[in-house]
């Protein structure tokens, strides 16, 4: 049986995206993402804690990160996890964990922003073609 590597995550971004184009044009956005779980302790005290996430997305994703995403926006992620390694210029070896996103769903902005706008990409899907077909093709 093959293994699964999911990944769900909905937080805020924790910085604006970082994008790179590469000399074949292809785009990547990179961010850190926060997810707050809240409990009550023993105590009934109420306690929250915070992870942070390294986000990466490619391609269509990133020109959306790109235009649309800012500091402290709300979006709902889906992803793999993915770990990578470098050698530091120390010579040490490096290592980092990034979920690389293939969906993502912005889910609003701020409280304090008046307009929300949501725009939602998966970059597995194939572009539909919205050529309208004449009325006499119509199915119906």
């Amino acid at each position: 049986m093959a293994g699964i590597n999911k990944v769900i995550l909905v937080g805020n971004l924790g910085k604006d995206p970082e994008i790179q184009t590469f000399d074949n044009g292809v785009k990547k956005a990179a961010f850190s993402l926060a997810t707050t779980e809240s409990y009550k302790n023993r105590d009934g005290q109420k306690v929250s804690q915070t992870e942070w996430h390294n986000i990466v997305l490619w391609r269509g994703l990133a020109e959306v990160a790109e235009s649309y995403l800012k500091k402290g926006n709300q979006v709902y992620i889906e992803g793999k996890i993915k770990t990578r390694s470098w050698d530091g210029d120390d010579g040490k070896k490096r290592y980092i964990t990034e979920i690389v996103a293939d969906n993502m769903t912005m889910l609003g902005g701020r409280r304090d922003q008046a307009e929300t706008q949501e725009v939602s990409v998966n970059e597995t899907q194939e572009q539909a073609d919205t050529t309208p077909l004449p009325d006499d093709d119509l199915p119906f």
